[in-house]
């Protein structure tokens, strides 16, 4: 017979652990409408992980993007955000986002919550989506025509829903009080980013004389930053 003070004591034991390797035991799937409340409160972060395209097509207002079907692009834009806010995450039918969801809790974030059944769900409840925009396309000619002669410009490539790009925003922010700042929004800009073989966000590139001299991509530091502004 099992004393009850043991009994008790297993039972608690193995509660204790059923939390601890079964980080999912609490609701981490959340409705369309559900999922929609949340992402109202403060302090959350909003993840889609499908492709620019697809995300291009109709995404959820403030939603970054980083795409689970890339791994270097997704490992380096969710490297920005903040493991220990909620992060909200969608992707167009759920499976995605569910994987996606496995993988940041394996890297220490500490709630991430997924959209059943993705977008697909979301547009069946005609919640609200920002679609793409359409954008006149600057040509490269317009772009270097724009460049402010016999000066170093600083050429900041980036996006909106790009969170190394956010991360990026106080420290352009100080230098455009030292140097002329061009912002290119590649979200929007698709063409020119193309024709400045600009492949990640977010990418600086300055210009001397209305020509390139240097660039760097990625988070990086302001003193990076003024290095190749200063060489």
């Amino acid at each position: 017979m099992i004393h009850p003070k043991y009994f008790t004591k297993q039972v608690a034991t193995l509660f204790f652990l059923t939390l601890t390797i079964h980080p999912f035991a609490q609701k981490k799937e959340l409705t369309p409408k559900s999922f929609q409340d949340s992402i109202q409160n403060s302090g959350i972060q909003l993840l889609d992980v499908r492709s620019s395209g697809e995300f291009n097509q109709g995404h959820i207002a403030h939603a970054f993007q980083a795409d689970w079907n890339n791994p270097e692009q997704f490992k380096e834009r969710t490297a920005s955000l903040d493991k220990h806010k909620p992060l909200y995450v969608y992707c167009l039918a759920g499976s995605r986002s569910a994987a996606a969801q496995k993988w940041l809790v394996q890297q220490g974030f500490e709630t991430v919550y997924n959209l059943q059944g993705g977008i697909n769900s979301w547009n069946l409840e005609d919640l609200p989506v920002e679609g793409k925009k359409e954008v006149k396309q600057i040509s490269l000619a317009e772009f270097r025509a724009s460049m402010p002669a016999n000066k170093t410009v600083l050429v900041d490539i980036g996006a909106e829903w790009c969170p190394p790009c956010k991360k990026m925003s106080p420290v352009v922010a100080e230098l455009s009080k030292e140097y002329p700042v061009i912002y290119v929004d590649g979200g929007s800009q698709t063409q020119l980013v193309r024709e400045l073989n600009a492949d990640s966000f977010p990418t600086f590139i300055v210009y001397r004389n209305g020509a390139e001299v240097k660039r760097i991509k990625g988070v990086c530091s302001k003193e990076d930053l003024k290095k190749i502004l200063e060489e």
